[in-house]
């Protein structure tokens, strides 16, 4: 383990092998009956070792926002439970060593003691896969290739290219790089606000455009409906024909798009870009799917997920307060690894206020965008 006691010492290293513990051969020996040679050992203990000849390998200084939570006392296949370190789904991870296939070496970003265990991107792949098919009930995969009772791992389980991953949105680690202030790819170009119906995103975003309309922009959609006698080609909407609306949308330029009375709606990316191009920060309330096309280092989105106040009482279990709560919980689950920040929609000002803030600082600290973003 990087930062332990054998570590720092320097006695043992990677790819070093063991012969003899105590006099004792090892080969051909189980972890459980070389794990009661240490326990029942006495005194000094003695090994030896046939020393790996190889070069070191160059240290490893990668960061990434952890996309899901894990705690290593609830996880049966670690091989040492108080060896790992728990995390929670956007924390900045430094991956120390990535020599096990399995278990990767990593410690906390804010952290500058002993790295601890994680389970590499591969196994968390297959862990959720193998859940994702028992909860499908798709039988015609076994999932028991790892020993609850922690044998011998095999390295046979699901290949990442295997059908069954194509099927699924595993999430595991984002790589990530932080920006000094001075870069210019670090600036946030796009806030996004995610949000069940109903919670309150529109009045927020109107909000913030009415008290900075120097800083914010919302991008004008695009309908085939006929104007109104008082409406204004681009001022609220851009009117184009259906067939015009339907070539753009099959040539991408579309961000997202839907019908409501036999109209059609959608905002275009163009008028995203010419928010930006104005020096401003353009502000979407958009379905989160759109976020596949948004998470670019064109668009560099500050997303902001606005949830849904808790049930107070039993009155709140009825009705739109309990379907709030439902979709905002919904949201939370399938798109969590997105977010930038969480905001609880309890009180509206408060609300734009905390929105304010964390904007200003998001402008004026160094933040953790994806590699993607820059290289």
């Amino acid at each position: 383990m990087h930062g332990g006691m054998i570590h720092r010492q320097a006695t043992l290293h990677v790819g070093d092998e063991i012969r003899e513990i105590n006099g004792i051969p090892v080969q051909n020996q189980s972890v459980n009956a070389l794990q009661k040679i240490l326990r029942e050992a006495r005194g000094s203990i003695t090994f030896k070792i046939v020393p790996s000849y190889r070069s070191a390998p160059p240290p490893c200084e990668i960061f990434v926002r952890a996309q899901f939570d894990y705690d290593p006392l609830e996880d049966d296949l670690i091989p040492c439970a108080q060896a790992g370190i728990a995390f929670k789904t956007g924390d900045i991870l430094q991956i120390i060593s990535k020599d096990d296939h399995h278990w990767w070496q990593a410690r906390k970003d804010n952290s500058a003691g002993s790295a601890g265990l994680i389970p590499s991107p591969e196994l968390q792949e297959w862990r959720a896969a193998c859940a994702a098919m028992e909860k499908t009930k798709h039988e015609q995969v076994n999932c028991s290739i790892f020993s609850r009772k922690k044998k011998q791992y095999k390295d046979k389980y699901l290949a990442k290219h295997n059908a069954v991953f194509d099927q699924l949105d595993l999430v595991t680690y984002e790589e990530v790089v932080k920006l000094p202030m001075t870069d210019p790819a670090f600036k946030r170009k796009t806030l996004v606000l995610l949000g069940a119906h109903g919670v309150g995103r529109r009045h927020i975003k109107n909000t913030l455009i009415a008290k900075h309309p120097d800083q914010y922009a919302y991008p004008i959609p695009h309908t085939t409906r006929a104007p109104r006698p008082d409406e204004e080609n681009g001022r609220n909407y851009f009117f184009v024909s259906h067939d015009e609306m339907m070539a753009d949308i099959a040539a991408n330029e579309y961000l997202e798009y839907g019908t409501h009375e036999e109209a059609m709606y959608g905002t275009k990316l163009e008028t995203i870009r010419k928010i930006h191009q104005e020096g401003k920060m353009a502000i979407l309330d958009v379905e989160p799917q759109a976020l596949k096309i948004l998470r670019t280092a064109e668009f560099s989105p500050y997303v902001v997920f606005i949830a849904a106040p808790a049930l107070q009482n039993l009155t709140d279990y009825d009705g739109s307060l309990e379907r709030l709560a439902k979709e905002s919980d919904m949201l939370r689950q399938a798109y969590g690894h997105y977010f930038d920040l969480t905001i609880v929609n309890n009180d509206i000002e408060e609300t734009i206020a905390a929105l304010e803030t964390a904007i200003e600082r998001v402008h004026t600290t160094p933040q953790w965008i994806p590699v993607s973003w820059v290289y």
